[in-house]
């Protein structure tokens, strides 16, 4: 899969818990939608990151990686751990403004 740095950077980042450079890839305005609820700007992106890398123990396998337009992406990646239901497939939807993140909505 031929991804942007941002993502890739960022997924890394995220699955190694590493919130400083996970947040590095963001928008300083940037926003997160994940489980319904939204995150505003770095500060609580990165209150966000923090408690998602808190709260559950689990891994992750990259499925696919689809680009859906000029600068969207549609990643997929199986999650399988110790939260509700151990295992999911849950699609991270990307929008980049240049080399940085400006939007992410994680669903089913």
């Amino acid at each position: 899969m031929n991804l942007p740095t941002a993502i890739t950077t960022y997924l890394t980042a995220h699955n190694a818990r590493d919130v400083d450079r996970a947040i590095a890839s963001y928008a300083p305005d940037a926003e997160v939608i994940d489980d319904g609820r939204g995150y505003h700007g770095t500060d609580e992106i990165r209150a966000w990151l923090a408690g998602a890398a808190s709260e559950y123990t689990y891994t992750t396998e990259l499925i696919s990686g689809t680009r859906l337009g000029e600068e969207r992406y549609d990643v997929v990646q199986h999650l399988e751990g110790d939260f509700p239901g151990g295992e999911v497939d849950l699609h991270y939807r990307f929008t980049l403004r240049g080399s940085v993140i400006v939007r992410l909505v994680i669903e089913p």
